[in-house]
């Protein structure tokens, strides 16, 4: 298993607490970055969005490319998976960009996490237009062409609905062999039928190792008849490991005592339509991003190893958690659970 975590470039994961004692700054980041790979950590996901989803739209959030590409430059190792949306970037422009910061980290640290936005009002504040979701998702497709034509060959003709191209150079190629690994997540059926045709990894919103299992199983399913090979597996969970049960049952009651005057469930019913799901999301869940709560990585270290060597038979081949204060809890983490 490859341990991974969503950097906190909102400044936390809670809803329903305000402050958590890790800001939306460089260096807060910085530290954490430095820190995580000194005591286990392989990956840490990056997220883009210009409005802070979690702490209201008027709170700070860092930008994802900037950051990713100043943390490659102060670590050794970590990966970072950088969420891009297409709507947000020219293919062209994002591949340059991308294969720049893959030389900044020496090959291999740089990953993609392509996003399908959700979120409305965030692409109107920014004036960046906002396409039903199928729609984005055809997008999604053309994107990925030329992102990954131009980081194989240049003198790059394309031609589609979305992007044209003419007569491309990328200098330099991603240093990273056959290229970056390409990273992303979804429920409906045009999200999956698409990873499994040009994606090298799928991620998943927090569920039980039962329900990843099934999901692995149609991804692999998909995969075989386009006769592509299998992927990587990421799982969303947030972690609370406590001493006893007890504890830790406590700390998952205080997290989800829902204040739905909180400013971060204001855009609860958007993010809700423009979604695909398959399963109603409640507020509880919605207090904890990504459906962390559901992996169930909530009790003592053995109980959570045991839940982790459950995903492990499920296929999955990496998780990328979140927990609240992200230093403290990533240290508790890595000596009762990894080490």
């Amino acid at each position: 298993m490859r341990y991974g975590y969503w950097m906190p470039v909102f400044g936390g994961w809670l809803r329903n607490v305000d402050d958590e004692k890790m800001s939306a700054t460089w260096e807060y980041t910085k530290k954490l970055a430095q820190r995580s790979e000194q005591i286990g950590f392989d990956l840490s996901l990056v997220a883009e969005l210009n409005l802070n989803d979690i702490k209201g739209i008027r709170e700070p959030s860092l930008d994802a490319w900037s950051t990713a590409a100043a943390l490659t430059a102060v670590t050794e190792r970590l990966e970072y998976m950088v969420a891009v949306r297409p709507t947000f970037h020219n293919p062209a422009l994002l591949a340059k960009q991308a294969a720049n910061i893959d030389h900044i980290g020496g090959g291999g640290r740089l990953s993609l996490n392509v996003v399908s936005s959700w979120w409305k009002d965030e692409a109107l504040k920014y004036g960046v237009g906002f396409e039903e979701h199928d729609d984005r998702y055809a997008r999604t497709e053309e994107w990925l062409k030329v992102l990954d034509t131009l980081w194989q060959r240049d003198d790059f003709n394309f031609s589609g609905k979305y992007y044209k191209i003419q007569d491309s150079v990328l200098q330099p190629k991603p240093l990273t062999k056959p290229r970056p690994t390409i990273y992303a997540g979804g429920e409906s059926e045009a999200a999956k039928n698409l990873i499994a045709r040009t994606c090298d990894a799928y991620v998943m919103h927090g569920d039980p190792p039962e329900r990843i299992q099934l999901k692995i199983a149609d991804m692999n399913q998909r995969r075989e008849k386009l006769g592509l090979g299998l992927m990587i597996y990421g799982v969303a969970g947030y972690s609370i490991v406590r001493d006893t049960e007890a504890d830790a049952k406590k700390e998952l009651a205080r997290i989800t005592d829902v204040k739905q005057s909180a400013a971060g469930y204001d855009n609860y019913q958007q993010w809700l339509s423009g979604t695909q799901l398959e399963q109603k999301v409640s507020l509880e869940d919605y207090s904890v991003s990504n459906r962390g709560l559901r992996a169930g990585l909530v009790g003592t270290p053995q109980q959570v190893k045991d839940q982790i060597g459950r995903f492990e038979a499920a296929g999955v081949n990496l998780l990328l958690l979140q927990c609240s204060p992200q230093l403290e809890e990533m240290e508790r983490f890595a000596d009762s659970v990894i080490h």
